[in-house]
């Protein structure tokens, strides 16, 4: 702290006065009085500690400073001192004068150093610093905080619409997110007999095929507006029969209909309500390709439709929360969910005018030792159009009179026991819908069923790499509508596999699979009993 200029003059002043009016006869007693002159001053408030401490210090040192002076000049004998009431002659006068002014001269060359670099200034200063940084990283930590909450398509925004339009006024490409994933995939068909072996979607499961990139995603997402999440999804290898190309896998817009985002209205292409496995992401599932029995509904998953999803905060949170612990769950596509969407698939335009309608409804329980249980039913009915083609110079009547379709109608339910650490995933629909003729001549509704089961376990190491060994069954007996004329497909496959996760950014999975399938690709539509092995390397972004 700096002294004012009329604080100093004080304190030098009643220095200079006690210092000449000592007698020079007692130095030894001029240390003690000013100690006491600088105690009552400090006790008056003119002066503070830390200058109450540097003058007494500065006294002293003077003090001793003089008395080795004088012990080192005086002669063998001591000279006696004046009697009392004589006059100190000038000349003494005049040095203890000048050794005065000395002092006063050091103390104010202290007072001056002092007062622009105390130990409070710099200590002031230090803790001045250290508050720009601290408000610094909450401005920080707050920013990011709130990019956060408006770009997670899947929590409720917190902040309200005057926050948010400031925090990004005429920015609202700073709302959009950017991720993706690669798979790089390899296989060896082991074994096949009767026929060529064909997996629905799969184009590498075919003993042509060596490596290549089975998926190749790149997605952006954001909240465009405290009531608009928009979400648009490329495949930049999704082409049709696996020829490469890219594809649009998701274009839509969540419009919600209150400030806590529990109600919405999704319109576009997107993902149809339908199904666990249809809704998990290929990001997240353990087998290489989803289960005949469900993906046979809506293949590719996805569909142009609009759909009502429902969920209350807390469900919604849980959704995200299964995705973000590592218990690869289906993500956020409500509680309950229903309503329409063109039904010939991924793509492509409704050639019927009838659309098809779907409702799903699903809950995540938890239980108090952490286990999530999550159980769903689903079903949805429509007409569907099948491609055909000719068949031995034949083409199936595939009997939509007026173009109006076939009925495709199924329901299925779904349990899923979350890996902590052991899992269990189970679907199961039956239904009606698109199937080929035993003389290959007429298409028409027919009976399907079919469902998986899947056991896993899931190990943390304590480096947090992972290994996941899981198998599955499935099975499926039914009409795979989306095929040229639409063949009867037959499934019954056993699969093991293992997933091990050494970085969050890496993921490698090995499968090997034996069973029997139709060859729904190729007329006339043989069975074919296989070993397959795939190895797959997943790069997430």
């Amino acid at each position: 702290m700096r002294l004012k200029h009329s604080r100093i003059s004080r304190v030098l002043a009643a220095f200079a006065a006690v210092s000449i009016a000592l007698p020079p006869t007692l130095p030894l007693t001029a240390g003690p009085a000013m100690e006491k002159l600088f105690l009552i001053m400090k006790a008056k408030g003119t002066l503070s500690q830390e200058e109450y401490d540097m003058l007494v210090a500065a006294s002293r040192e003077e003090d001793q400073q003089r008395d080795k002076a004088a012990a080192a000049a005086a002669p063998a004998t001591t000279t006696p001192a004046p009697a009392a009431g004589q006059p100190a002659n000038t000349a003494a006068l005049e040095k203890r004068l000048a050794q005065t002014e000395s002092k006063l001269g050091n103390l104010e060359t202290a007072l001056n150093r002092a007062g622009g670099t105390t130990l409070e200034k710099r200590l002031s200063q230090t803790e001045s610093k250290v508050g720009n940084l601290e408000n610094a990283l909450t401005t920080t930590r707050g920013q990011i905080e709130d990019i956060s909450k408006i770009t997670d398509n899947t929590s409720p925004s917190t902040m309200s619409a005057a926050e948010l339009d400031g925090l990004l006024a005429d920015k609202w490409y700073e709302r959009l997110k950017m991720k993706g994933y690669l798979q790089v995939r390899t296989d060896s068909v082991m074994h096949e007999d009767g026929g060529q072996l064909h997996i629905q979607n799969d184009p590498f499961a075919n003993d042509q095929s060596s490596i290549g990139i089975r998926r190749g995603r790149l997605a952006f997402s954001g909240d465009l507006t405290n009531h608009v999440y928009l979400y648009f999804q490329a495949d930049l290898f999704g082409g049709v029969n696996g020829n490469g190309g890219v594809q649009a896998r998701d274009y839509y817009a969540d419009v919600s209909l209150d400030p806590a985002r529990e109600h919405r209205v999704r319109m576009g292409l997107s993902k149809v309500p339908y199904g666990y496995a249809t809704m998990q992401s290929s990001q997240n599932r353990l087998a290489l390709e989803r289960p005949e029995a469900i993906s046979t509904a809506v293949e590719g998953e996805r569909d142009f439709g609009i759909y009502y999803m429902y969920a209350p905060y807390e469900i919604r949170e849980r959704f995200k929360n299964l995705v973000k612990m590592g218990l690869r769950g289906s993500g956020d596509y409500g509680m309950i969910a229903f309503g329409a969407y063109s039904g010939q698939g991924i793509n492509k335009p409704d050639t019927n005018g009838q659309p098809h309608w779907v409702a799903r409804a699903t809950y995540p329980f938890e239980f108090d030792n952490g286990q999530f249980l999550e159980i769903g039913i689903q079903g949805y009915a429509g007409k569907f159009n099948t491609t055909t083609a000719p068949i031995n110079g034949v083409t199936p009547n595939n009997g939509n009179g007026n173009n109006r379709g076939i009925t495709d109608a199924r329901v299925g339910i779904s349990a899923v026991l979350y890996p902590q650490p052991f899992g269990i995933e189970t679907e199961w629909n039956w239904g009606k819908g698109p199937q080929l003729s035993n003389d290959m001549r007429t298409i028409t509704s027919a009976s399907l069923s079919g469902g998986y089961v899947q056991a896993n376990y899931r190990h943390v190491f304590a480096s947090q790499k992972e290994v996941i060994p899981f198998v599955r069954w499935q099975t499926y007996n039914g009409g795979r509508k989306f095929a040229v004329n639409a063949p009867k497909d037959k499934v019954n496959e056993v699969g093991v596999g293992v997933r091990f996760i050494p970085y969050p950014e890496l993921e490698l999975t090995a499968m090997f699979m034996h069973g029997m399938r139709t060859n729904t690709n190729v007329a006339p539509y043989n069975n074919v009993n296989y070993d397959y092995l795939g190895i797959q390397a997943q790069v997430n972004f």
